[in-house]
C-alpha cells in the first residue's frame, strides 16, 4: 500500500517507470553479453573477463574518483550519462563481429557502459531520497529495490520469447532504448522542482554535490563502516551460490537446468514476499536488521551444502530471497538519510566494496567449490554468519562505549 501511495507522486512515478525499464534492459544485457561471448569463443575464461571488465570501473572510480563521481550529481547529467550508454548499447551490434576484433571492442564497450555506470549508480541513490520526506526514504528505497527484484524475474522469463525475433547481440540494442527512455525520464525530472526531503525546493536539475572524503564520515559514524564491510564480505562470499549452485544441483541431485531455474525462481518469490516488510519496517535498530539478516542468509546458505533432498533445498533458497531485501532496503535506507555529500560518499564507497567483493570472489571461490561443492556452501555461509555476528558484537561494544563517554566526561570535571 505504501508503494502505491508513493507511485501516485508524479516524480516518483516518472523516475520507477524509467529505471524499471533500465533495469529489465540492464538484465538482458547481462545475459546476452555473456552468451554471446561463450558461443563465439566457447571459452569460460573469457566470460569470466567480461564480468571482472564490468566491474573494474565501478572499484577505480570508488577508489580514486570521487571528485569525478560528484560531478554528476544532479539528474540533468544523469541523463546525459543515460544518453551516452544508449548510444554505447546501440552501436555494440554494428561493431561486434565473432572474432578477435570483435571481441576486443565488445570488451572496450563493456569497459566504457561499467564505466557510465559507475558514475550513474551511486548519484541516482543519492538523489532519490530527496523526492520524499525523511520518513518516507525507507519506502522508496524499498519501491526501488522491487524493481530489481522484479527485473531479476522478468529478465531471464522474457528472453526466450525476445530470442524468437531478435538475436542475442541486438539485445543490445533494446537495452540501449531502455536507456534512452531512462535518459528521456530524468531530463524530464531535472526540467522540475523537485522538493526535497527538507521542504525546500531545488533549481530544476539541481546542482553537483561537493566532494567529501570517505575516511572522516566513516570514523565519524563507525557503524557504517560496520555494515559495509559486512555488505562486501557477503558479496565476495555470493560467488559461492552463484558458481556453486550448478554443480551442487548436478553431482548431488543429478538435477539440471529446470532444477536450477526452480531454485532461482525461489529465491526471486522469496525477495517479492520479502521487500515489503522491508519497506515498511518501523526506524529503529537498522544495524541489528540488517546484521540479523546476513546472519541468517548465512546460516541458510551453509545448510544448503548439508540439506540431503530437493525440497529442502528450494525452502532454503525461499528463505534466503525472503531476508534479502531485509539487507540491501535496511542499508541503503539509512545512508539515504545522511546529509547529500555524504550520502553520496557512503553509496559510492558501498559499491565499491561490494564490487571489489563480488570480483573478487568470482576470481577465488570457483577453486573451493571445484574441490568441494558442500565444503563451498558451508565455508561461505559460515563466514557470512561470523562477520554478522562480529559486527554486531563490534557494534555492541561501540554503544557502551557512547555511553561511557558522556560519564567519564562528567566525572573529569
Amino acid at each position: 500500500m505504501e508503494h502505491l501511495r508513493l507511485l501516485r507522486r508524479r516524480p516518483v512515478l516518472v523516475l520507477w517507470l524509467a529505471q524499471s525499464l533500465s533495469v529489465l534492459g540492464d538484465r538482458l544485457y547481462a545475459l546476452a553479453v555473456m552468451w554471446v561471448v561463450y558461443a563465439a569463443t566457447g571459452s569460460a575464461s573469457l566470460m569470466g573477463l567480461v564480468a571482472v571488465a564490468e566491474s573494474l570501473p565501478y572499484i577505480a572510480l570508488g577508489t580514486v574518483g570521487r571528485r569525478l563521481v560528484s560531478r554528476f550529481s544532479s539528474y540533468r547529467a544523469l541523463a546525459w550519462v543515460d544518453g551516452a550508454r544508449a548510444a554505447v548499447a546501440v552501436a555494440l551490434p554494428f561493431l561486434w563481429s565473432p572474432d578477435a576484433r570483435g571481441i576486443a571492442l565488445l570488451l572496450a564497450g563493456v569497459l566504457l557502459l561499467g564505466t557510465l555506470g559507475a558514475l550513474f549508480d551511486p548519484n541516482l541513490g543519492a538523489l532519490m531520497p530527496d523526492l520524499v520526506e525523511p520518513e518516507r526514504v525507507q519506502q522508496i528505497t524499498g519501491l526501488l529495490d522491487l524493481t530489481g527484484r522484479i527485473a531479476r524475474i522478468a529478465g531471464p522469463a522474457s528472453i526466450g520469447l525476445l530470442l524468437l525475433f531478435v538475436s542475442e547481440v541486438q539485445l543490445f540494442a533494446l537495452n540501449g532504448a531502455t536507456f534512452a527512455v531512462s535518459a528521456v525520464a530524468l531530463r524530464w525530472l531535472a526540467r522540475r522542482y523537485v522538493t526535497p526531503a527538507g521542504g525546500a525546493a531545488e533549481r530544476p536539475g539541481g546542482r553537483a554535490r561537493s566532494s567529501v572524503p570517505a575516511g572522516p564520515v566513516l570514523r565519524e559514524h563507525p557503524r557504517v563502516g560496520l555494515a559495509i564491510g559486512l555488505h562486501g564480505v557477503a558479496l565476495f562470499c555470493s560467488a559461492v551460490t552463484a558458481i556453486g549452485m550448478p554443480a551442487l544441483l548436478a553431482t548431488r541431485y543429478g538435477a539440471g537446468a529446470a532444477m536450477y531455474g526452480l531454485v532461482t525462481a525461489a529465491v526471486g518469490v522469496g525477495a517479492l514476499l520479502g521487500n515489503p516488510l522491508a519497506s515498511n519496517r518501523r526506524s529503529g535498530g537498522w544495524l541489528t536488521v540488517y546484521c540479523g539478516a546476513w546472519a541468517l542468509q548465512g546460516a541458510a546458505t551453509a545448510c544448503m551444502g548439508l540439506v540431503l533432498d530437493l525440497p529442502a533445498l528450494l525452502l532454503l533458497a525461499l528463505l534466503t530471497g525472503i531476508v534479502t531485501p531485509a539487507t540491501s532496503v535496511t542499508l541503503r535506507a539509512h545512508l539515504g538519510a545522511f546529509a547529500p555529500a555524504e550520502r553520496l560518499r557512503l553509496m559510492s564507497v558501498d559499491q565499491t566494496i561490494i564490487r571489489a567483493g563480488g570480483t573478487a570472489g568470482m576470481l577465488v571461490l570457483p577453486l573451493l567449490v571445484d574441490a568441494s561443492q558442500r565444503g563451498a556452501f558451508v565455508a561461505g555461509g559460515a563466514m557470512v554468519t561470523g562477520t554478522a555476528l562480529g559486527a554486531l558484537l563490534a557494534a555492541s561494544r561501540l554503544r557502551r562505549r557512547d555511553a561511557a563517554l558522556p560519564a567519564l566526561s562528567t566525572a573529569g570535571r
